[in-house]
């Protein structure tokens, strides 16, 4: 489900479960590799990466919808609890944008430090408009505090697919590269950063977006979907 190897300083967190949607076995998978890679000492970068045609597909919705979740609350802050350890994280981060990126897919690759995306393939996209579903005000938040205003709207309001290069234009994304060169291209840029890992770090990264942290552990009262 979630792979977690490391590279010289630089940790490589793989997601390989499908659609690499956040199910709860997902959720459980990626704090305990977040857990691992923030008690490593010394220098140290983290780079995630997906498998296939799929970075992150996003929510598990018929989990959420279903009884097994007990409390789709509940449920949206475990999401939400994974997208603020990334963009809080006290190390550099680099989201290797393999495939789809889709709601909080998203959402999660914005949390990252940098984003490096596959041309020809993928796109990244919130399709919640189309759904005619609502998003967790920590979801709104994140797409505020890391894309410029107007491409943040576009993204919100239009339910766009953005391919690489759109992506890249609307400065979603930092870096496009084809496939072969998306991930050695990450652990290479993450590894010129690991010095850096440190908890003041995550401490630094708080006081750029309190807002953001504080929209992400808010309880809503989620009422279903359409």
């Amino acid at each position: 489900m979630i792979d977690l190897s490391r590279d010289g300083d630089v940790f490589v967190l793989r997601l390989d479960h499908g659609e690499n949607r956040f199910g709860p076995e997902m959720i459980e998978a990626w704090n305990q590799a977040l857990d691992e890679v923030e008690k490593a000492d010394g220098a140290k970068a983290l780079v995630t990466t997906g498998t296939g045609k799929f970075y992150s597909n996003g929510l598990d919705l018929d989990y959420m919808m279903s009884d097994a979740s007990g409390d789709a609350n509940t449920y949206l802050s475990q999401v939400m609890g994974i997208m603020e350890r990334v963009l809080f994280f006290p190390a550099y981060t680099v989201a290797a944008m393999n495939g789809h990126a889709f709601g909080a897919g998203a959402q999660t690759a914005l949390g990252h430090d940098l984003r490096i995306m596959r041309t020809e393939r993928g796109y990244f996209c919130m399709p919640e408009v189309d759904m005619k579903a609502d998003l967790h005000p920590g979801m709104t938040a994140i797409i505020q505090a890391r894309l410029p205003h107007q491409t943040a709207h576009e993204v919100v309001v239009t339910g766009t697919r953005y391919g690489a290069e759109l992506a890249l234009e609307k400065k979603i994304v930092d870096v496009i590269l084809p496939e072969e060169e998306v991930l050695p291209h990450a652990v290479a840029v993450a590894a010129s950063y690991a010095s850096k890992a440190h908890p003041i770090m995550g401490t630094l990264k708080r006081g750029m977006y309190p807002a953001t942290g504080e929209a992400m552990r808010a309880t809503i009262d989620f009422r279903g979907m359409p």
